[in-house]
């Protein structure tokens, strides 16, 4: 086919070019709020393995292409996902805005998804945490609304690790039963379950009530009257008090003072009585044998009192039948502790898989080949380097994708868990991000879930464009769905259709938006290329009129499929220009260098031709989309 009539079809229909009269913008550089926290503990510093005498050492295991690390992940914010009350009151408690129950995740729900393509369900917010909620009927004591953020609470102030939230129950008292038969639901649809372990921290007002027999609750055993002491469960600052940081209006008036003395240390490494509003200050920073004052210096041996606890808390879940823990701040508590307690959660289940929320790539590598960790957020690399050029930024370039593999974590891709949406970070179709064009992310998202072979994830409503702009409560319609305030998220609740699960309530802009999903997470789901293959970044040898600021190609490829894929990032412009495949390429992916190869159009796109492999490509492509040819040759 000769490259001057060659026709090149865009990768859907309806994907046409952004169009906006504020593309540029000179936005800082984007960072989610728990970045900001953590960048305040200086906690990047690179250790020496030291572990106990007594605790198994973990090697790695042997990532080979037959493995499938290509999981696809729905994150549901539980309070809110199966929520079908649209009354949406500021600052509204559970009996008035609603809240998911157990019972909504149904058959024909968790069918819905298993069907859509997700392999895994990751419910946040499932453990009973601190909230506003009286919870005195089910023998629960109140906790104090001034250490809670929001009417539902955060679901990361953990106030019981041995119990679910009360208010997910259609029968309170009965809530275990009605969580495990949840969890049966969804293995018997044929899906897996992830939960939230919180490492770092727990509720000012933790107390279990539901810890079995002969636990003892965390600072349960504590010396207080120390600042810090290797079997301590918290830090303290003796001979203080706490005190409620300025501007805290709780919606819910307390029956009487908060006290807690001596004061004891916030959860983002605030070693103040009196933290600011900005801080975790709900929270109490757990105690992993690391006294954090004095240079950071460990004592693990002998093994610190949480590390013990919290490995209880681990198996406990997972003999519930937990399929997976994701780790909240995983880097905020040494990588020594997950080498210990990786391997002992693993030694009675071998198939659970661990995910670390971690933004510090220095120690990447720590993480997984010493902590044991399966999976690792790519926030740092990836989703910032997508997010500024879907957001049009003077600065961005597709080289930073480039970079990701070269300098950040090639050698460990298959661990890197990939996603343009979750709960911390402002959602895709916000002025923040896409402009209020939720298309524009088309091409990110297509090297999200195509780059490599790690797992993928997606937030609820982000298939459909949710834009998170009401203020609910303590959340102030800051780009992102509150995770602290009872709410219905109405694009959700829309497909969601009142229990039919059938979309019929959704504009075809949202229909069309969560078609593009669907087919992506099909198409994924189907390619041997994409799910077990080897990569090629073709950046480097392109040449000519080849934008590569704003165009972005690879190989992937595995057994009889080979997949190129090109990105364009560019807004409103189209590209033309010869494409190069490098004879290494060719021979990388067991292709003949001379002979014709027959490139067929994928995923939505019809074209197909033939052109010799030691000839350039010629590549027409339309402003924000892809295009996806499979290679061939005849034998």
């Amino acid at each position: 086919m000769s490259k001057n009539i060659t026709k090149v079809t865009t990768l859907l229909g309806f994907l046409f070019a952004f169009l906006s009269t504020n593309a540029q913008t000179n936005n800082p550089v984007s960072t989610s709020r728990k970045q900001n926290a953590i960048a305040k503990t200086k906690n990047y510093s690179k250790f020496k393995s030291i572990v106990p005498k007594n605790s198994k050492k973990i090697v790695p295991k042997n990532m080979t292409n037959s493995k499938n690390d290509k999981l696809v992940i729905l994150q549901m914010m539980f309070h809110l996902w199966g929520n079908k009350n649209t009354t949406n009151k500021f600052n509204g408690s559970a009996a008035e805005n609603g809240v998911t129950k157990f019972s909504d995740i149904n058959d024909l729900a968790l069918k819905k998804l298993k069907d859509f393509g997700y392999s895994h369900l990751y419910m946040t917010g499932l453990i009973e945490h601190a909230t506003m909620e009286d919870l005195t009927t089910y023998g629960i004591p109140k906790d104090h609304p001034d250490v809670v953020k929001g009417r539902s609470g955060s679901p990361f102030a953990i106030k019981d690790y041995y119990d679910v939230n009360p208010f997910f129950a259609e029968k309170p008292k009965k809530r275990m039963e009605e969580f495990s038969a949840m969890v049966d639901r969804i293995h018997q649809n044929d899906l897996k379950l992830i939960m939230d372990f919180v490492p770092n921290h727990v509720a000012r007002v933790y107390h279990s009530d539901m810890k079995p027999k002969g636990v003892k609750d965390f600072a349960e055993t504590d010396d207080t009257t120390k600042s810090f002491d290797p079997q301590n469960n918290f830090y303290y600052l003796p001979n203080t008090q706490f005190q409620i940081p300025a501007g805290v209006n709780s919606p819910v008036k307390a029956d009487f003072p908060y006290l807690e003395s001596p004061a004891k240390v916030s959860g983002n490494d605030v070693f103040s009585s009196h933290p600011t509003i900005d801080d975790w200050f709900e929270t109490v920073k757990l105690n992993y044998g690391v006294d954090i004052q004095n240079g950071r210096q460990k004592h693990f041996d002998p093994i610190p009192n949480t590390w013990l606890k919290m490995v209880d808390i681990l198996k406990y879940w997972a003999a519930k039948g937990t399929d997976g823990f994701r780790c909240d701040m995983a880097e905020m508590v040494p990588y020594e502790f997950w080498q210990y307690a990786i391997a002992e959660v693993k030694k009675s289940y071998p198939d659970i898989i661990f995910i670390a929320e971690i933004y510090n790539p220095n120690e990447y590598h720590n993480y997984i080949k010493i902590g044991g960790f399966d999976y690792l957020y790519d926030k740092v690399g990836l989703y910032d380097g997508l997010r500024h050029l879907v957001e049009n930024r003077n600065d961005a370039s597709v080289e930073s994708i480039t970079r990701v593999w070269q300098k950040e974590s090639g050698d460990i891709s298959e661990h890197m868990l990939r996603f343009l949406e979750n709960h911390d970070e402002v959602r895709i179709n916000t002025p923040a991000f896409a402009k209020g064009y939720p298309f524009s992310a088309v091409p990110a998202m297509v090297v999200t879930a195509t780059l490599h072979t790690g797992p993928i994830m997606i937030y609820f409503g982000q298939e459909l464009g949710e834009s998170a702009n009401e203020p609910e409560g303590f959340n102030t319609a800051d780009d992102r769905t509150s995770m602290f305030d009872f709410w219905g998220v109405k694009s959700h609740q829309a497909w969601m259709n009142n229990g039919k699960f059938d979309g019929k309530l959704l504009t075809e802009e949202q229909k069309n938006l969560r078609k593009f999903y669907g087919d992506l997470i099909k198409f994924v789901n189907t390619s041997e290329a994409v799910k077990t293959g080897s990569f090629f970044d073709l950046q480097y040898i392109q040449q000519g009129n080849y934008d590569r600021r704003k165009v972005y190609s690879y190989l992937r490829y595995a057994g009889k499929q080979k997949l190129l894929f090109v990105c364009n990032f560019d807004h409103f412009q189209s590209k033309t220009f010869d494409l190069v495949i490098p004879e290494g390429a060719w021979t990388a992916m067991g292709l003949n260098p001379s002979k014709e190869s027959t490139f067929k159009g994928k995923f939505n796109q019809k074209e197909q031709f033939n052109q010799h492999a030691n000839q350039t490509i010629p590549i027409t492509i339309q402003p924000n989309s892809v295009l996806i040819y499979e290679i061939s040759q005849k034998k």
